[in-house]
């Protein structure tokens, strides 16, 4: 109907208002870089050029950004989440600022750069304040949900895992409290995601089942695809492998078909697993090949040290006697080339997550290179490296990495 009003800047104020809440009700149902999404969120920026400086310019930028994140583009979603923070400071409104740190935290989480994404994250929720900044229109969720949820797996990444659980349930609990289903929706996603960190399989398949099926009943499809592929990665850690693969496949599919990115490091690592537990290790590397080649593409490397650290794991399977295990086979009986191939992936583990400040994924990696190390006859060298790395932490024992370097260290020290 709007066509066929003159050109007044009233018609495009009109106009722009309508893109923006059809972007939001295409994000819910097609995904969020859908063809519909990108045309919609395009019109909308050309309508905010022609009216020159506007505030709805913000939630524009921020549908880029989302955007691009999703197409795994993610240098432009952090320079457009920049261009967020500079409005938002130019407007000096305290609710878009709130929510350009948010931003900015989440595209410096996906870089890698975990300690900056945590300090822009701790201004979101400093500066948020529910009360005198109301859920918009112009976003799908309450920032409070959004960051809490990056938040709880940044500081699992910096070495924090209770802290890290806490704001996980904090972002439930918040969403709960909202009545939103789309935000209720993303908040059990990545609630599952979270636990998948933490090698909590069991709560990854109660937060899996419960998001797929609020996202079902809503209409929610790409929910239900990321609920599909945290159920297979959970199924899969449980031994229901093959299952698990099928069910990684079926979501990743789905992805696929709304135009996101397949290739996302994380779901990468969890199907490159779970082909090495089927015995199909050249599938898996293959895969981590194809992880590692999109995080030097994209600069999203936030799961660069476990791609490393798997893939030395499975470097070791590929060579090792059929039925034996990596506890249990010998390195000195590998291949020269698979013994320094496999040293080498998992010392890059260690030196990326070093760079990252990454302490939990460090623990993972200094487990496995000492594991190795021991097998091979290196006893001091191991111990001293683990116990380094083990002794920093001050909480979350009651996790396995933990629990596990704690016991390996405690047989290296026999």
């Amino acid at each position: 109907m709007l066509t066929t009003l003159p050109a007044h800047p009233n018609r495009i104020q009109q106009e722009l208002t309508l893109q923006l809440a059809l972007s939001v009700a295409l994000w819910a149902i097609k995904g969020y870089t859908a063809p519909e999404v990108e045309q919609a969120v395009t019109r909308a920026r050309i309508l905010c050029q022609q009216m020159g400086e506007t505030p709805q310019l913000f939630p524009v930028l921020w549908r880029l950004v989302v955007f691009y994140f999703n197409r795994g583009e993610h240098r432009t979603a952090h320079e457009l989440a920049e261009q967020m923070m500079r409005l938002a400071q130019s407007l000096q409104d305290p609710y878009l600022l709130s929510y350009a740190h948010m931003t900015l935290g989440w595209t410096l989480y996906l870089l890698g750069e975990l300690t900056s994404a945590r300090s822009h994250l701790e201004q979101t929720m400093a500066r948020y304040d529910p009360q005198t900044h109301p859920r918009s229109t112009f976003f799908t969720t309450d920032p409070r949900v959004e960051c809490l949820s990056c938040a709880a797996w940044t500081l699992w990444y910096l070495g924090y895992p209770d802290q890290a659980l806490k704001r996980s349930q904090e972002a439930l609990d918040v969403a709960a409290g909202l009545s939103h289903p789309f935000g209720m929706a993303y908040a059990l996603a990545w609630a599952a995601l979270f636990h998948l960190l933490r090698r909590d399989e069991l709560s990854v398949r109660e937060q899996a089942e419960a998001v797929i099926t609020l996202a079902t009943e809503q209409g929610f499809s790409y929910w239900v695809a990321f609920g599909t592929v945290m159920r297979g990665g959970a199924l899969a850690e449980q031994g229901q492998v093959e299952e698990g693969i099928t069910q990684m496949q079926q979501g990743l599919a789905v992805f696929q078909a709304m135009g996101t990115q397949v290739s996302r490091p994380h779901r990468l690592v969890l199907l490159a697993k779970a082909y090495g537990m089927t015995g199909q290790v050249e599938k898996g590397l293959t895969i981590l090949a194809e992880g590692l080649a999109m995080v030097d593409k994209n600069g999203e490397r936030y799961s660069e040290a476990e791609l490393y650290r798997v893939k030395g794991e499975l470097t070791l399977q590929k060579f090792h006697v059929p039925g034996l295990t990596l506890q249990v086979a010998d390195p000195r009986s590998l291949m020269p080339d698979a013994q320094g191939e496999a040293e080498i992936c998992f010392l890059k583990a260690i030196e990326v997550a070093r760079k990252q400040q990454a302490k939990s994924r460090e623990l993972r990696a200094a487990t496995s290179l000492a594991r190795f190390w021991q097998q091979g006859g290196k006893r001091a060298e191991d111990h001293n490296l683990l116990s380094k790395v083990y002794n920093w932490f001050t909480e979350g024992f009651d996790t396995k990495d933990l629990q596990e370097a704690k016991a390996l260290i405690e047989e290296l020290s026999q």
